[in-house]
C-alpha cells in the first residue's frame, strides 16, 4: 500500500535534509501513528505522501515513495489526492468554500454529484461531527476547533484509499479532541481504509487502538512498534514525546515495566499495580502560594454580540501579581472572547476592568498592549515579516527599542528558537510558527500576558522548556492567563483554574481540585487525565494521586529526588 526506499528529502532553502533515508512499509488497512517532536520531519513525511512536497513545498530528493500503486512525485497533488485524502494540521490552509456546507461539498462538486445527492452527503457529514448548525456560516467565523471538525467532515466525503490526518486533535478541546479520535477509528472499521494519524499527543491519541507506532526524531525513524511496545521501552520522552500521565506515575511507583500490565489503561488494575501504587501514594497536601498584590480585576463583565444572545454574563474576578491562572472550557464557553475584552479588542457591555488600580475602560487597544502581551491562537493571524528574527524585532523596532536586535536574540534563544531566526516563516512547521508569535510578545516585557493555547503544535520538549520559562517570569511578578484545553497544562503549572461554561464562571479553585470534580468537568466538557482514570480503576482517591503526581513532578524537574 505505501513503500518509502531509501528515501530522503532536503527543502530547497536548507542545507541538510529533513528526511534521512526513510525505509517504512505500511500495509492495506492498517491504522499508523506517526509521532515526532517538533521539526522532526514527521509533518515532511506526511506532506511527501500526499504530494505537497515537492509540488507545493520546493526541494529535492533520493530514493523511491510508492502511495497505492502511484509515485506521487511523479502524479501532482491532484492525482494524488485520488488515492490519499488529508486533513491539515493548519485548517485556514485548507478551506475553500465560501461557506461551511460548500466546503464539505466541494469534492462531490468536482466529481459532478447531483444537487439532491449533494445535500444529503453535506448533512450527514457535517452530523457526524456535529456542526450541522454552522452549515451556512463562513468558516472564517468559526473557532479552531470547530474548523478542525468540519475539515473531518470534509475528508469523509473522500474516495481515497488512504486518509491521512496531519495533527488532528489541534485547537480541538478536549471532549472533541477525544470524539475526533473516535470518529477516526470508526471510520477505520467501518471503512477499513488505511488510517495515518500524525501527532505528538501520545496520551490522547493512545486511548484509542494503533497497529502500530512509528517515531521519527531528526528525520529518520527511531523506532516502529506496537504501542506497548514502546511504552514499555521509554523511548518516548528520550525523543521529545510525553508518555501518557498514569505511565509517568506508574515509573514514579516502581512498577516493573518487563512484567507488570501498564497498557491499555483499562487492564492495569491488577493486585499487584494497586498494592505498589497505594504503597507509593501517601497523604500529602498541595504547596499554596501566596500572593500580594492584585493586577486584574474584573466586575459585573457582560458581553454579547447582539442584545438576545450573551457571550459572557457577569464575569467576576481577580488576578494577582506573579499568578499563573489557567482559562478552561469548552470551544464556544467565553474563553478567547473574554481574553478580546481584556486587552480591547472588544468592549464590554457592562462591568469595569481595572489593571493595577487604574481603570481601563477608556483605553486604546494600543496603549493596553504596551502593558498586556496577547498572543493568539493561530500564530498564521500574527506572523507579519520575512523571518523569524525580523518578526521577533519587529515590535520592539517600532517601539523605538535601540538594542532591539540583542532582546530579539536573547528571547529567541529562551524560546528555543534561536537556530531557526534566518529562516523564512513560510518554511516553518505550525508548532514552529507558534513558538515565534510568542517569542514576539514575550520580546515587548508585557506586565500581564495572555496565552491563548500556548503548548497547541509543541512537542513535549519545548513545552517543559516554555513553561519553565513561563514560570519563570512569572516569578518577576508578571501575572498570567493561560486560555487553554491542555489538563496537563493546568495541572502541572497553573496556580489556580477558572472553568467558564455558556459564558459563565462554574468554578474559580485549584487546578487539582477542578479536576478531580465530575461534575465541573462533565458541565465543562473538559477530559479528564489518565491519572484521575488510573485512581479510578486502582480505587485511590483522585485528589491524593493528583497531589502526589505533582510533587514528584516537580522535584524531578528541578533534578531532585522524586520521592517525597
Amino acid at each position: 500500500m505505501i513503500e518509502f526506499k531509501n528515501f530522503s528529502f532536503k527543502y530547497l532553502n536548507q542545507s541538510n535534509p529533513t528526511l534521512k533515508n526513510i525505509n517504512l512499509k505500511i500495509k492495506a488497512g492498517e491504522k499508523i501513528l506517526i509521532a515526532g517532536s517538533s521539526g522532526s520531519g514527521k509533518s515532511t513525511l506526511g506532506n511527501c505522501l500526499n504530494g505537497i512536497v515537492p509540488f507545493s513545498k520546493d526541494g529535492g530528493f533520493i530514493g523511491e515513495l510508492v502511495v497505492d500503486g502511484i509515485k506521487p512525485y511523479e502524479k501532482g497533488i491532484f492525482e494524488t489526492s485520488k488515492h490519499i485524502g488529508t486533513v491539515l494540521q493548519d485548517q485556514d490552509g485548507q478551506f475553500v468554500g465560501l461557506s461551511v456546507g460548500e466546503d464539505v461539498a466541494f469534492l462531490d462538486e468536482n466529481n459532478c454529484v447531483s444537487q439532491d445527492k449533494i445535500f444529503l452527503d453535506v448533512d450527514v457529514a457535517l452530523g457526524l461531527v456535529d456542526m450541522i448548525e454552522c452549515k451556512d456560516k463562513s468558516p472564517q467565523e468559526l473557532s479552531g476547533g470547530q474548523k478542525q471538525r468540519v475539515a473531518l467532515a470534509g475528508i469523509m466525503r473522500a474516495s481515497a484509499n488512504i486518509l491521512l490526518f496531519d495533527e488532528p486533535l489541534a485547537n480541538l478541546d478536549p471532549i472533541s479532541g477525544k470524539n475526533a479520535m473516535k470518529l477516526i477509528s470508526k471510520i477505520h472499521r467501518e471503512s477499513n481504509k488505511t488510517i495515518i494519524v500524525i501527532e505528538h499527543r501520545i496520551e490522547e491519541v493512545l486511548e484509542e487502538n494503533f497497529d502500530r507506532v512509528i517515531i521519527i526524531n531528526d528525520g529518520e525513524i527511531i523506532a516502529d512498534g506496537t504501542p506497548e511496545e514502546l511504552l514499555r521501552k521509554e523511548i518516548f520522552e528520550k525523543n521529545g514525546l510525553r508518555e501518557p500521565l498514569y505511565i509517568e506515575a506508574l515509573r514514579f511507583a516502581n512498577i516493573n515495566f518487563e512484567k507488570d500490565v501498564i497498557y491499555p489503561l483499562e487492564k492495569i488494575g491488577t493486585i499487584n499495580n494497586k498494592v505498589k501504587l497505594q504503597e507509593w501514594c501517601k497523604d500529602v497536601k498541595g504547596i499554596e502560594k501566596n500572593f500580594d498584590r492584585e493586577s486584574l480585576i474584573l466586575e459585573k463583565i457582560n458581553f454579547g454580540y447582539d442584545k438576545k444572545n450573551k457571550i459572557l454574563e457577569n464575569i467576576n474576578f481577580s488576578l494577582k501579581e506573579g499568578e499563573i491562572l489557567a482559562l478552561l472550557g469548552n470551544n464556544g464557553a467565553g474563553k478567547s472572547t473574554l481574553s478580546k475584552i481584556i486587552t480591547g479588542i472588544e468592549k464590554q457591555d457592562d462591568g469595569f476592568i481595572k489593571l493595577f488600580d487604574n481603570n481601563i475602560e477608556n483605553e486604546s487597544v494600543r496603549k493596553r498592549g504596551e502593558k498586556i502581551g496577547y498572543v493568539m491562537q493561530n500564530p498564521n493571524h500574527m506572523l507579519t515579516q520575512e523571518t523569524v528574527l525580523k518578526e521577533v524585532e519587529f515590535g520592539l523596532k517600532i517601539r523605538g527599542i535601540k538594542n532591539y536586535k540583542e532582546i530579539a536574540i536573547d528571547t529567541l534563544k529562551i524560546c528555543g528558537i534561536y537556530e531557526y531566526r534566518n529562516w523564512p516563516i513560510n518554511s516553518l512547521s505550525y508548532g514552529q510558527k507558534k513558538r515565534v508569535s510568542i517569542a514576539a510578545i514575550l520580546a515587548l516585557n508585557p506586565k500581564l500576558l495572555i496565552l491563548d493555547e500556548p503548548t497547541a503544535g509543541q512537542d513535549y520538549k519545548h513545552y517543559k522548556e516554555f513553561m519553565k520559562f513561563i514560570k519563570k517570569i512569572s516569578e518577576n511578578k508578571i501575572s498570567i492567563i493561560l486560555i487553554t484545553h491542555d489538563m496537563h497544562l493546568a495541572l502541572e503549572y497553573s496556580d489556580r483554574a477558572i472553568v467558564l461554561s455558556s459564558g459563565k464562571i462554574i468554578a474559580d479553585d485549584t487546578p487539582i481540585n477542578i479536576l478531580s470534580n465530575k461534575n465541573i468537568m462533565k458541565i465543562a466538557n473538559l477530559r479528564e487525565t489518565s491519572i484521575s482514570t488510573m485512581a479510578e480503576i486502582l480505587d485511590i482517591p483522585s485528589q491524593l494521586l493528583l497531589n502526589y503526581f505533582i510533587r514528584c513532578q516537580n522535584k524531578e524537574d528541578k533534578g531532585e529526588d522524586r520521592d517525597v
